[in-house]
């Protein structure tokens, strides 16, 4: 060390060391664990919301569609059919004055499932439960539809669709619910 002359003509210490720029190997290794660990446990997340977008764009359309016929039912004084095929995968919408040709016509333009979405089956307040074949909800031109649950399911998730006869609102719980 040796000592100088500052410019208000005081006497200072001078440092011969340089100052040290970096990070040790010590502080890299806890940065990268803590990156780590915080990785671990958003990635499944992650991937668990980007797999289920299937199931939620599935839900979200049924319900738009729901909602459509019971406007449409109330609005044109015809009742309104939602049509679930649980064997060609395929959701379908119709009204009671369609021909048969305009029925196959509707059915084969129909919605189709994702195929890592399954509609597990479609239950009804009386004890009917409908998972083969084609399950039919009516919407009424009284503005009042069937009541029925939807049941959807991708991998471990579960949603169920309540329809209510005379509620506008469509609920959706995300767990398997039944009467």
């Amino acid at each position: 060390m040796g000592t100088g002359i500052s410019p208000r003509g005081k006497s200072s210490t001078i440092c011969c060391a340089s100052p040290s720029y970096g990070f040790t190997l010590i502080e890299l290794i806890v940065v990268i664990a803590l990156m780590s660990i915080v990785l671990f446990f958003t990635v499944p997340r992650f991937q668990r919301s980007v797999m289920s977008d299937d199931v939620n764009k599935i839900s979200r359309w049924m319900i738009i569609q729901i909602k459509t016929l019971k406007t449409m039912a109330l609005k044109t004084k015809k009742t309104q059919r939602l049509n679930i095929d649980f064997d060609e995968g395929k959701i379908w919408a119709q009204d009671e004055s369609m021909e048969e040709d305009d029925i196959e016509k509707a059915r084969k333009n129909g919605y189709k499932i994702p195929e890592d979405v399954r509609i597990a089956n479609v239950e009804y307040p009386d004890g009917r439960v409908i998972s083969s074949g084609v399950a039919v909800i009516n919407f009424y031109k009284g503005g009042y539809s069937d009541k029925a649950i939807i049941h959807l399911e991708e991998d471990e998730e579960r949603i169920s669709l309540m329809i209510e006869p005379f509620l506008p609102k469509i609920k959706l719980k995300k767990e398997y619910v039944g009467y």
